[in-house]
């Protein structure tokens, strides 16, 4: 029998029994739909991650004020400025591949244009935080090196300020305050959008980082040119752990600590956060798909349950086969494409079930789902393997039948 013959045979057969064989063909669709579905959201949610931990920006280090000990006791990390500007400056000399190193005051105040307010993120840098967070102005400029120097009272402002300060109009140009500081906008920073924990990184105005100090922060920052964060940017990924560690030496040295003395400031590697979630994010995708996976055995035993029926109900019809001249290889083979194409049949199914679930999943939920092909042509794969796998048994039962106690069974 060639393999065309046995194909309709195993068409035939089917269509002779079509809803028990759509009912054995349940368990791959759901099986099969369900794996592309948990996978496509799972993959969804390993690119948000990543993109939004991409929009920091890339090699990225930051180094915060540690700890400070005063009469014994350990007041916590960030008790004490115990960063300046000056070790942000030292960085970016003396350490190798460092691309930039920005120092940083944030805190939040209130703006005010005209009839409007709002109530927002306030950080005061220079111009290596722009590089550090590979963040380019849609409309204007960044700050000159003259205006930083001096201490300027400017501002570039973030696209969700722009909308709910100025609204329709453009603000280039335009004139706000901070705490009754009139600010001119030179810039309008190109959308970041939410970061990885949900803040929106547009609602944001950056000024320079002495007018920040002077003006809107405090005098204890301005006296002590003192900073709450430094942001480090490493030329690779590679240059980020050994980085690190020098940099770490060099600020032990600036802020002369003895051995015995802990560090007054704390180092994170964005980039190894980075990894670690969208690591995390990857495993809760294929454990969906192991879970939905569950329901592929279960549709996988269907069909061998289904098939060893078939083997029982069609006896008479195998031994006359064989009687007449037809080999065991025949009737397994006959066996086995039915079964193959019972499973292949509900996998088609279920492909078209599963990208129309994950499709309908993510515009209901606006959650993202992303069905890439090599997960179908997997899903078309393993409903063929299953049923090659689950149809062998009763194929061979059938093949390994004797015709002439075949032909006498009822």
């Amino acid at each position: 029998m060639s393999i065309f013959e046995a194909v309709r045979s195993a068409l035939s057969a089917i269509g002779a029994n079509a809803l028990r064989s759509a009912l054995t063909m349940l368990g791959i669709i759901i099986g099969v739909a369900a794996v592309i579905a948990m996978v496509a959201i799972g993959s969804g949610a390993r690119e948000r991650v990543t993109s939004q931990i991409k929009s920091l920006g890339a090699n990225l280090a930051i180094i915060q004020s540690g700890n400070v000990t005063q009469g014994g006791a350990r007041l916590g990390a960030g008790a004490s400025s115990t960063l300046t500007d000056e070790d942000a400056t030292a960085i970016s000399k003396e350490i190798e591949d460092v691309v930039a190193a920005a120092p940083v005051i944030i805190t939040r105040a209130q703006a005010v244009y005209a009839g409007s307010n709002w109530s927002t993120q306030i950080t005061a840098t220079d111009l290596d935080f722009f590089s550090a967070r590979e963040w380019d102005v849609a409309e204007g400029r960044l700050f000159e090196p003259e205006e930083l120097r001096k201490g300027e009272i400017v501002a570039i402002i973030g696209q969700t300020v722009a909308r709910n300060l100025f609204g329709e109009q453009n603000p280039l140009e335009q004139q706000f305050r901070i705490r009754n500081v009139p600010f001119k906008v030179i810039g309008v920073m190109a959308a970041k959008g939410q970061s990885a924990l949900g803040q929106d990184q547009d609602d944001v105005i950056f000024v320079p980082l002495d007018t920040g100090r002077r003006r809107i922060v405090g005098r204890n920052y301005a006296r002590d040119r003192s900073v709450q964060t430094i942001m480090v940017k490493f030329a690779s990924e590679n240059a980020i752990a050994p980085g690190i560690e020098q940099t770490s030496a060099l600020l032990r040295q600036r802020h002369r600590l003895m051995a015995d003395q802990d560090d007054d400031f704390i180092v994170r590697n964005l980039t190894e956060i980075a990894n670690t979630a969208t690591q995390a994010a990857t495993t809760l995708s294929w454990l969906l798909a192991a879970v939905a996976g569950v329901s592929l055995l279960v549709g996988g035993i269907g069909i061998m349950n289904i098939m060893l029926v078939s083997v029982t109900e069609r006896t008479r019809e195998i031994g006359l086969r064989l009687a007449v001249g037809a080999r065991q290889r025949d009737v397994l083979a006959q066996f086995l494409i039915e079964a193959t194409t019972l499973a292949t049949i509900g996998g088609a199914v279920g492909i078209a079930l599963g990208v129309g679930s994950a499709l309908t999943i993510a515009r209901i939920a606006g959650w993202p789902s992303v069905v890439s092909i090599e997960t179908i042509l997997v899903a078309v794969g393993v409903s063929g393997l299953i049923g090659v796998f689950f149809g062998f048994y009763p194929a061979r039962q059938a093949a390994r039948l004797d015709p002439i106690e075949a032909l006498r069974r009822e």
